[in-house]
């Protein structure tokens, strides 16, 4: 399956009236590391402070016209950020959601899918939550929606890179956090269709890099996840994921940063930019502290959430 130009266009009109355009702004911290201007991208200030409404809200939508009188009840698996989208998605179209979820997600995360009105299902870790949400939707209790894995949630997340090229002018290389890969495949999409020229790379983190095995190996592997700050990037791919194959495609590489520079990042972006992210968001940044981007001109980086417990931020913020 695959999500072309078209699919991206349609998704940004569609998704108009009920998400943010977030703003582009130079961070001269973070240039004068790179030696190029770097641009974020602030996903984090989204409604729902996360770049997951755009999916979400997307195969929302979509469900909602192929299906205009049977309204199926959704269900997903989620390190959190998708499942509180889809949970306001659902909620303001009138459907009904179940998230299962890591039992050690942030409390951010699960009291806000809670808010939103979903129910909530917890399981071990993200890995369990993904196989028992395929299994509960397959046994006749609702259409699943995958965080990642979905040609409407890759379609909308995707716009992102429709207001990135809008904004920075041709830029040399975007960075993108990679989990599941949506965001980045959604990205790569746009990216090699109208500026081909831009290098588009991606971010793992090295307790959860199943793109880079993978990418290495010539086929899906399973990984042995580890903890991590960034815990929306972490987790096993589907073994049905049609992410893998499109980021052979338009992704150009892939690098991995380590738990301390990350944190590093993270503190770096709250204290220099004045903007709350959460772990995965802050993986485009790190990466650039780390000295693994080498680019010129300009540079874009996804800031792809901020929803991060209080505590945990404190605790970054005191070691800083």
């Amino acid at each position: 399956m695959a999500v072309g130009l078209e699919d991206v266009y349609a998704a940004a009109e569609r998704i108009r009236r009920f998400v943010l355009r977030t703003p582009v702004r130079e961070s001269p911290w973070l240039s004068s590391v790179a030696g190029a201007a770097v641009h974020l991208k602030l996903e984090a200030i989204q409604i729902t402070s996360s770049f997951k409404l755009r999916g979400a809200f997307n195969a929302c939508l979509r469900l909602r016209e192929e299906a205009a009188v049977v309204r199926p009840r959704l269900v997903t698996a989620s390190a959190g950020n998708h499942g509180r989208a889809l949970a306001v998605a659902a909620r303001a179209l009138d459907l009904s959601a179940t998230v299962f979820i890591s039992a050690d997600a942030p409390r951010a995360k699960v009291d806000a899918i809670r808010g939103a009105g979903a129910e909530l299902r917890e399981c071990r870790d993200y890995d369990e939550a993904e196989r028992q949400a395929k299994a509960h939707a397959a046994s006749g209790h609702g259409l699943f929606i995958s965080p990642y894995s979905h040609t409407d949630v890759i379609a909308g997340a995707a716009t992102i890179a429709l207001e990135i090229l809008e904004d920075v002018a041709s830029p040399s290389a975007i960075i993108v956090p990679i989990g599941g890969g949506g965001l980045i495949s959604g990205i790569g999409t746009v990216v090699k269709a109208l500026s081909p020229s831009t290098q588009v790379i991606g971010v793992e983190v090295a307790a959860s890099c199943p793109f880079t095995k993978s990418l290495a190996a010539g086929r899906l592997v399973a990984i042995d996840v580890q903890p991590s700050l960034a815990d929306g990037l972490t987790g096993n791919l589907d073994p049905d994921t049609i992410t893998l194959d499109i980021v052979r495609r338009v992704v150009d590489r892939i690098v991995v940063v380590d738990e301390g520079v990350l944190r590093r990042a993270l503190g770096g972006v709250v204290s220099n930019e004045h903007v709350i992210v959460e772990g995965a968001g802050a993986a485009g940044p790190a990466a650039i502290l780390a000295g693994q981007i080498h680019a010129q001109g300009n540079v874009a980086a996804v800031l792809t959430g901020a929803n991060i417990d209080s505590s945990t931020l404190a605790d970054i913020l005191r070691s800083a």
